[in-house]
């Protein structure tokens, strides 16, 4: 009888102990994991949804812009031969087939000056996509193909048959007119079929290039207007490519094979401007192309438009400290229960700690309404008076509910100021983790871990 008391003492004891509510107050934090990444799988949705508006939106107003050209484009006859043989005879004869194929020829001289605004009135319930609108100039001028150069006799040109052609990626948003200056006559841009291709291509009527360039030069001049969405990009196939933007967007992105001059390269809370000048020798390709013209994408540059805040990746980020939080947070607790020998029962760990995810969900819903900033202002006031005021009522005192208040707000700033870095975050995220690990080994090395 006496071993059956005793044993259920030490039965009693044991479940009593800080051992034990240590490891239901653990299982528990892991347990908060699922809602926390239910709340995670919540923030993608989010931002998934995000980029649908935003492709849709673009889809309507207008896509990337890539421009390629323009480009003279000159057919010539080449003639190839081949044996006929008579059947009835036997002789063979040399007949030649004549096939019509082109050579590509790109400016000597390129030049480009863009003008881009965005356009804000394109929302979409929650969501402000990334459009604009371009209004484009360009000018330079061709020199004389050197057929000679290409092995093609000038009595084989067709002279009287050259046009000029335009790639872009973006024909459906194009907002004017389309016509070119060549010399002294004025053309005007049309569609062609290419299936094939991203691109699409826009060339002018024909032209008889001795009658237009007796010099041998030709001038050329048009300007575009575009509705476009995220980059505008260039190929530089000018001999000498110079590209020059001007916009009120504050937050561009110059990507590309070719670096913005930086010397000339303003950026402020006004727009920005940039600068290209690329030459031939700073690319591979030549000035005339046999038959087709080459792949060039590699050699695009531009600009993109970019948002330097996402809400949805602040969001994400923050969510990922979630299980730093819950963690930090029970732990002050448990420490306040085994310091003061204030019983917590792990009910009262679990309505803390569901209060704890519910600040994910008001941050995400906020944000969509408002700035992060604020969101996260009112999102950590809320969780924080909610939890100090439980305190309130779980500790029975005043001196344990402030100072978890404090410790929350110090933790919330912390992380917030953590997601705030780029270059730093790592160095300072660890820094706060090892103060934080002193100040529990400070205030726990009075426990006594055998109760």
């Amino acid at each position: 009888m006496e071993n059956q008391e005793n044993t259920h003492i030490e039965e009693k004891s044991f479940f009593q102990s800080n051992t034990a509510k240590m490891i239901l107050v653990g299982l528990l934090t892991l347990f908060l994991l699922i809602p926390l990444f239910f709340v995670q799988d919540l923030i993608k949705e989010r931002s998934q949804r995000k980029l649908e508006v935003v492709d849709e939106v673009a889809t309507l107003w207008g896509s990337d812009i890539v421009f390629y050209g323009p480009i003279l484009k000159v057919p010539y006859t080449s003639f190839e031969n081949y044996n006929v043989t008579d059947t009835k005879t036997g002789v063979t004869t040399i007949q030649k087939k004549a096939t019509v194929n082109y050579v590509y020829c790109f400016p000597n001289e390129l030049n480009n000056q863009s003008v881009v605004k965005k356009n804000e009135s394109l929302k979409r319930g929650l969501y402000q996509p990334i459009v604009f609108t371009s209004d484009m100039q360009f000018k330079g001028h061709f020199t004389k193909p050197d057929f000679a150069k290409l092995n093609i006799a000038d009595e084989n040109v067709l002279w009287n048959k050259a046009s000029v052609i335009v790639k872009t990626t973006n024909l459906k948003s194009i907002k004017s007119e389309l016509k070119i200056q060549l010399n002294d006559q004025k053309l005007s841009f049309e569609p062609q079929n290419n299936e094939k291709s991203e691109y699409s291509i826009l060339a002018t009527n024909l032209f008889d290039y001795k009658t237009l360039a007796p010099d041998a030069k030709i001038n050329f001049h048009f300007n575009i207007t575009y509705n476009g969405s995220n980059r505008i990009n260039f190929i530089p196939i000018g001999k000498v490519t110079t590209v020059s933007i001007d916009s009120d967007w504050d937050s561009p992105s110059f990507e590309g094979s070719f670096a913005a001059n930086d010397t000339t390269k303003t950026i402020n809370t006004k727009g920005f401007h940039a600068d290209w000048k690329i030459l031939d020798i700073n690319r591979t390709f030549s000035q005339q192309h046999v038959n087709a013209l080459p792949d060039l994408d590699d050699y695009t540059f531009g600009v993109k438009f970019i948002e330097t805040v996402d809400e949805y990746q602040q969001n994400e980020r923050v969510s990922k400290y979630g299980f730093l939080v819950i963690g930090l947070t029970f732990l002050i607790f448990f420490l306040i229960q085994s310091i003061s020998k204030i019983n917590i029962h792990i009910f009262q760990y679990a309505m803390i700690g569901i209060a704890l995810i519910m600040f994910y969900t008001l941050l995400i819903s906020i944000t969509e309404h408002s700035s992060f900033t604020t969101a996260y202002a009112i999102s950590g006031l809320a969780i924080v008076v909610l939890i100090t005021l439980y305190s309130v009522s779980i500790l029975k005192n005043k001196k344990f509910p402030l100072f978890i208040g404090t410790a929350l707000t110090v933790l919330y700033t912390f992380i917030y100021v953590i997601i705030q870095m780029e270059d730093y975050a790592l160095l300072v995220g660890s820094i706060g983790l090892f103060l934080i690990l002193a100040a529990v080994m400070c205030f726990s090395r009075k426990i006594d871990w055998s109760k």
